[in-house]
């Protein structure tokens, strides 16, 4: 099984790497009121025009009628007075969406994407079932795909309107929001093992997505984008392979692969199951190295030489990095091992590890200035790296050993790192 917290032992001294699978940005709405009209030209409809809880939502020839008038605004979309809603909670592709009392929830939370209107609660998208066009279609959520029957267009506009892309000017509360803070960064993210108030310090820090070395998050939703992962060799069989399609669509790859104690695998062997990986359809970042992802003829040079001469696809490079200079310098050190990397392959990355620590002298982590300043410092740059697709600091717990450098001790309580991560992106 894939271990779901990465210990410090098993780290090694200098830069490590790791990776991020694309979504794009996505916005609050901008207040507008008419019909929602998607494949096929057909119109988003209250069945029967029912304002009873649970209502089926669906696709219907464009009639005009209250039942069709939506009210887009912020992240709420309301007709007949109630909101758009997914059943139960749920977070699974094939869930259906009703009409239900207004609520606050993630399951009524919705966010533009270009043409596509995101669930934030689950981080999917509105979809219409079976990719028809016919009257009386149901409306469910559904991982993304950017297909036709995901395509939405608001009276007035070619798609949903989306106000400017200013940064908030205030920090999102200290306590758990409901949602998601709105205009977080669709590149932050967190790696995260099991705590006590997971969900509400993902919630809390303005996390868009977020992984925990496994293949699902079955024990540990929260309202941010899962991405799996296949940690090493012994997860690639047949059950996880189909689980990881359920979870989402962009998958990670092997896990410190050129690092003892961790997936330790062969290039050879990394190649020969990345066809498996590959068959799942999904978006597929690079196994992340421990070191040297810049090196020629290093664990990652030598995958990606194998991968194209078996014309195998990798979608994005995945990257850890640790440092052990705690001064200012840090920043720019780190930056530099990301663009070398991104030069030498020309692909998007995603940083999914990084932080501060010194593996062999002493002190072995920051303090509190050296930490807070590089986290704000490094993601002002990393969000202006056009080439950086996400990233992810390690780690979001702060209990037990990784006190010294997590951001959360709990749903509601950030260490001084988790504050200046908070006010990230």
């Amino acid at each position: 099984m894939a271990p779901r917290k990465k210990t410090l032992a098993a780290l090694v001294t200098g830069t490590v790497v790791a990776g991020l699978g694309v979504l794009g940005v996505s916005t609050a709405m901008a207040a507008s009121a008419g019909p929602i009209t998607g494949i096929g030209g057909k119109c988003v409809d209250v069945a029967g025009a029912g304002s009873a809880n649970g209502t089926a939502v669906q696709l219907w020839d464009c009639n005009g009628t209250g039942a069709q008038r939506w009210t887009v605004d912020g992240n709420r979309v309301t007709a007949l007075g109630k909101c758009l809603d997914v059943a139960a909670a749920s977070h699974a592709d094939g869930a259906k969406v009703q009409l239900y009392d207004c609520n606050g929830t993630g399951a009524q939370q919705w966010a533009a994407r270009g043409r596509q209107l995101v669930n934030t609660g689950s981080g999917k998208c509105l979809d219409a079932t079976g990719m028809s066009s016919a009257s009386g279609t149901r409306l469910q959520i559904w991982s993304c795909t950017g297909n036709a029957n995901q395509s939405w267009t608001v009276s007035g506009g070619p798609g949903f309107t989306t106000p400017p892309t200013t940064a908030p000017t205030t920090k999102p509360p200290t306590t758990a929001p409901t949602t998601r803070p709105p205009g977080a960064s669709a590149k932050k993210g967190v790696s995260t093992w099991e705590f006590n108030g997971l969900a509400g310090a993902v919630k809390d820090v303005g996390a868009h997505w977020y992984y925990n070395w496994g293949t699902n998050n079955d024990n540990m939703p929260a309202d941010a984008e899962f991405v799996p992962m296949i940690w090493d060799e012994n997860v690639v069989t047949p059950a996880n392979l189909a689980k990881v399609k359920t979870e989402g669509t962009t998958l990670l790859g092997f896990n410190e692969p050129d690092l003892a104690g961790q997936a330790e695998m062969t290039v050879d062997q990394a190649l020969d199951l990345w066809p498996q990986l590959q068959n799942t359809g999904m978006r597929l970042g690079s196994p992340a190295v421990a070191y040297g992802g810049d090196t020629p003829g290093g664990w990652l040079d030598r995958f990606m030489s194998g991968a194209r001469q078996r014309n195998l696809r990798v979608d994005f490079i995945t990257l850890h990095w640790y440092g052990s200079d705690f001064s200012d310098a840090a920043v720019g050190q780190f930056m530099g091992y990301v663009k070398a990397v991104h030069d030498r392959y020309q692909l998007p990355i995603w940083i999914t590890e990084y932080g501060l620590m010194n593996f062999t002298g002493s002190p072995k982590f920051p303090n509190t200035q050296q930490i807070t300043s590089f986290i704000s410092n490094s993601t002002k740059q990393l969000e202006a790296t056009p080439y950086v697709e996400r990233y992810a600091w390690f780690s979001l717990p702060a209990v037990g050993d990784s006190v010294a450098y997590g951001l959360y001790r709990d749903a509601t309580t950030p260490t001084e790192a988790g504050k200046a991560y908070r006010a990230a992106g």
